[in-house]
């Protein structure tokens, strides 16, 4: 069974803009727009921001794609997408993710899961974003940010990781809900964010959402935050910081595991350049906290995150 056909369809409409109905020629600043997420939507590597994804401004029509790899001691992700921005106000993304979840061939000395050596989970994350008020650039003299809206719907092919899915009482899809502001504090040339998300997802989503009794099933409001300085108009480093749920600790204590499902909150220092406005670069150095540290010597996961994105 696959979940290509939407990808598909979402990457056969960019193609299509960039080719025939219309590039962007735009008046946004560099690097303002934000990179690609790994959920794919406009922002941070980490957190969504309130800005539109690709060049498009009012009255254009633009798209963006990314490809990211990320890998820290004991695991690696490597994703791509494509987004597109509707006259600067609504942005329409689609990614997927692929996670090499190998070490979790140890959850076979807890119970006969069947787990395979070399399992990696896959997910596709379909996002909708909507700008609702103000302009990160155009009040960039006033205190009013640009807000916008958006949710991220995740579905979850966790292959044979399935059967501790279902041991954990977490679902193989769910959606996120979220609020964004950005504001762009142009004479100081410094941009700041602060996202709120509503969600029951694990890790991101990549271990399903919520969590049999006691762990917490429901959804909870987690803030987000990022800074970022822009050098020139081509360079910008800053940081992130995402506060997590761990849905899962309390299952895990009550099964005489410790806090060997503990989930920690995900943060990292990044650069961005943009040698053009069409292609853009983000290397980071990340720190995911512990993920299933019961299976990892509870290590922290701490390595690179690196992605390119062109934008039109």
């Amino acid at each position: 069974m696959t979940h290509r056909p939407p990808f598909t369809l979402l990457a056969a409409a960019a193609l299509t803009l960039v080719s025939g109905l219309a590039q962007a020629d735009t008046g946004k600043l560099l690097l303002t727009g934000g990179v690609s997420t790994i959920a794919g939507s406009a922002g941070g590597g980490l957190t969504p921001w309130a800005v539109i994804g690709s060049n498009a401004t009012e009255g254009e029509v633009g798209v963006s794609a990314y490809a990211t790899r990320a890998a820290t001691q004991d695991y690696s992700l490597n994703g791509y997408g494509v987004a597109l921005g509707l006259h600067d106000r609504l942005e329409l993304s689609l990614a997927r993710q692929d996670f090499d979840a190998s070490p979790a061939i140890a959850l076979n000395g807890i119970a006969p899961f069947g787990v395979t050596p070399g399992q990696h989970i896959k997910m596709d994350v379909l996002g909708i974003k909507l700008k609702v008020a103000g302009d990160a650039v155009l009040n960039s003299d006033s205190w009013m940010p640009q807000i916008a809206v958006g949710l991220e719907h995740k579905q979850v092919h966790p292959g044979s990781i399935g059967s501790v899915l279902d041991f954990l009482g977490t679902k193989t899809s769910g959606t996120d809900v979220y609020v964004s502001a950005t504001k762009l504090l142009l004479a100081q040339s410094v941009l700041v964010n602060g996202t709120l998300r509503y969600t029951n997802a694990n890790q991101n989503g990549l271990l399903g959402f919520g969590s049999a009794a006691p762990g917490k099933n429901s959804r909870s409001l987690q803030p987000e935050f990022s800074v970022a300085y822009l050098i020139n108009k081509k360079l910008a480093v800053g940081a992130e910081y995402r506060f997590k749920p761990n849905n899962l600790q309390a299952l895990g204590a009550a099964a005489g595991l410790g806090a060997a499902l503990r989930e920690d909150d995900w943060k990292d220092i990044f650069v961005a350049w943009a040698p053009s406005k069409n292609v853009s670069l983000t290397l980071a150095y990340v720190d995911l906290g512990r993920i299933v540290p019961g299976i990892t010597n509870n290590r922290r996961q701490t390595g690179y995150y690196l992605s390119a994105q062109v934008a039109f």
